[in-house]
């Protein structure tokens, strides 16, 4: 039935009540304006002459705009539409007088485009309805493709499912294929808006066709439920209604959609329960559950399968780049290992450095006030810290082992080369003194030989005493601690004496090089030496640079490049001040002399306590050589209480 709309005046409905009885029209009145409003039928308004002083135009068109025609009447003698009436509002204009046919021919016409206006709106409001879903689902697809973190992806998809359906509750599974090949759905959420302090509980189930989830597994097919406590007789699933009897609930309309991925393969399930009419009422009782709880409707099936797929390539996408962390992950141990490796005196070092360093980063993320209060990391940036932490010393791979290992000025093999030489020598004086006895009793027997003996064995321990000196000047010059000028002046002597070889030939007792590395001033490595050991920086930072990180990690070469700068210009490669050293790398700086002193003893140096090792870094705060902000907090929270 359609409506025609009348304003009590000249033309009452009794004057057309023929012409609606053959319409099929209701007729009903209107008196003030606020009543003109169009039905959910084709309604057309009747403008009659007395109707135009109290429905002004603004009226009548809000009235057409929403889907009404309007058939305007004229006074008696008007042939034409009245000025001040725009044509654009008025279906049909009827003269006066007019006969049943004259005006039954008019109100079609009005119903004809009202019924036109109707169906475009509709066309209009569905179309706007569907272009608010791609909308939507493309805003959802955008924050899905953007999660990485697994466990608040599935939340996110979870949720969102629950939102655009009105869905009370719902749960995910995912897929699962044990090393035998087995597969099983994995129960990983579950959120019920009713029932916010369910306690939830992962578990398996079977992917077959006895469950919901399985079923949907199986056969790649949504199911949609209206009542799930009234299943057909001859399905082959069942619900479990364990969840409901502990706590009080009423499942009844139900959506399970298979997600699957860009192969069409399933990788879990998403199940919706109980859509509501109003998505923040609350089931509490059977009877909210009767009154608000609604089936899944075609159009919810379509728009849940869609978002299935999207949350299908997002989960492949989360674990896929949750394999590429842990294949990073384990370079970046191997990496560590190899240096270590390499220098197994300095076991768990670059460990050590990346949790104090990531630690202080925390400190200073929280700081509330003083000069690094508007410092904050993210997760992702914490994690470049840790990487370029574990990774700082990986250019130690480039230094000659033996360099790297040098414990004292001299290498291994060149003190044992000194050693036999001095050996060498011990034996061949005893050998002058054996054959100084046999020369003299030979020419000159026993007499006087007594004499000659203790002499020759006088001169043999004043030689031997001297060359036992040589050894020990050696000896003590070797130690990589601070070189007195006494043992210069002797060192630059012994190397002035020679000693025969097995060919008669002379030899020094000390080499230059030899005399070069046992005169270093301070530490056991040459300026070479140190240069070399110093390029581990240049190195790291170049083997880094090859890597292709992330945008989240890209810092990481350059973070782990300046960990030996200093603030005040004096550290080392490119000798960099103040600011020009990264914040994550003064804080790494910190970390690693903090470690360098304290951790166990190395061939080059003992360990010293947690007290002398601050008293150190304090000093070096003092003179302008570390960040004293940072020290200050490194200190403060005692970051290096807590054992990496």
């Amino acid at each position: 039935m359609s409506y025609l709309l009348l304003h009590a005046s000249t033309w009452s409905p009794a004057a057309v009540a023929d012409a609606l009885r053959a319409a099929k029209v209701e007729a009903r009145p209107v008196r003030l304006p606020r009543e003109l409003m169009p039905n959910e039928r084709p309604t057309v308004f009747l403008l009659d002459p007395a109707s135009r002083v109290t429905f002004p135009t603004e009226t009548l068109r809000a009235f057409v705009d929403a889907g009404g025609s309007v058939v305007s009447l004229g006074r008696e003698g008007e042939r034409d539409v009245a000025e001040g009436l725009p044509m654009d509002l008025l279906s049909a204009f009827v003269n006066h007088p007019a006969g049943d046919r004259q005006l039954l021919v008019a109100i079609r016409a009005g119903f004809r485009e009202a019924a036109a206006r109707a169906e475009t709106g509709r066309a209009r409001a569905e179309a706007a309805l569907r272009s608010r879903e791609i909308g939507e689902l493309t805003r959802i697809g955008v924050a899905l493709g953007t999660e990485r973190d697994l466990k608040t992806l599935l939340d996110l998809i979870l949720t969102q499912a629950r939102r655009i359906t009105q869905s009370d509750a719902g749960s995910l599974y995912l897929v699962e294929t044990s090393e035998q090949g087995a597969r099983r759905l994995r129960f990983r959420l579950a959120q019920t808006f009713s029932k916010p302090e369910a306690p939830f509980v992962e578990f398996t189930i079977p992917v077959d066709r006895t469950s919901l989830a399985g079923y949907a597994a199986v056969t790649g097919e949504p199911l949609v439920i209206d009542d799930a406590y009234f299943l057909p007789p001859d399905v082959e699933y069942s619900i479990n209604r364990s969840f409901d009897e502990r706590h009080g609930y009423r499942t009844k309309s139900m959506l399970v959609i298979p997600m699957k991925d860009h192969r069409e393969e399933v990788i879990g399930v998403l199940q919706l329960i109980n859509r509501k009419r109003t998505f923040d009422a609350v089931l509490a009782a059977p009877s909210d559950v009767e009154r608000e709880v609604v089936p899944f409707s075609k159009r919810t099936v379509e728009l849940v399968t869609a978002l299935a797929g999207q949350a299908a390539v997002a989960i492949e996408n989360s674990r896929l780049y949750e394999d590429i962390e842990r294949l990073f992950e384990g370079f970046v141990k191997a990496a560590v290992l190899a240096i270590e490796q390499r220098d197994p005196t300095t076991f768990g070092h670059s460990g050590r450095v990346a949790d104090y360093t990531v630690r202080l980063a925390e400190v200073v993320d929280r700081a509330p006030d003083g000069p690094y209060r508007l410092i904050k990391f993210t997760p992702e940036q914490l994690k470049e810290i840790r990487y370029a932490g574990l990774l700082h010393d990986f250019g130690k791979v480039g230094v000659r082992e033996q360099v790297l290992v040098k414990a004292k000025k001299l290498y291994p093999h060149q003190l044992a080369l000194i050693k036999q030489r001095h050996a060498f020598v011990h034996r061949t004086f005893e050998r002058d003194f054996w054959r100084g006895r046999a020369e003299f009793l030979e020419a000159h027997g026993k007499k006087g030989y007594e004499a000659h003996r203790r002499e020759l064995e006088a001169e043999l321990q004043r030689q031997l005493k001297d060359l036992d000196r040589f050894l020990t000047v050696v000896l003590e010059a070797n130690e990589p601690s601070l070189l007195p000028e006494a043992s210069r002046n002797n060192l630059e002597e012994l190397a002035r004496r020679t000693y025969a070889d097995q060919d008669g030939e002379l030899q020094p007792l000390l080499s230059e090089e030899e005399v070069r590395y046992l005169t270093i001033p301070k530490g056991s490595l040459d300026e070479q030496e140190r240069q070399e050991i110093e390029s581990h920086v240049t190195h790291t930072y170049n083997f880094l640079q090859r890597i292709p990180w992330t945008r989240e990690l890209q810092q990481i070469p350059l973070i782990a490049y300046g960990h030996h700068e200093k603030m005040d210009g004096h550290g080392y490669p490119r000798r960099v001040t103040g600011d020009a050293i990264p914040i994550q790398t003064r804080m790494m700086t910190i970390s690693d002399i903090y470690d360098a002193l304290t951790a166990q003893d190395r061939p080059y140096k003992k360990a010293v306590p947690r007290e002398r090792a601050l008293d150190i870094l304090t000093q070096e705060v003092k003179i302008g050589q570390l960040d004293t902000e940072l020290f200050r907090l490194f200190v403060a929270a005692k970051v290096f209480e807590v054992e990496p």
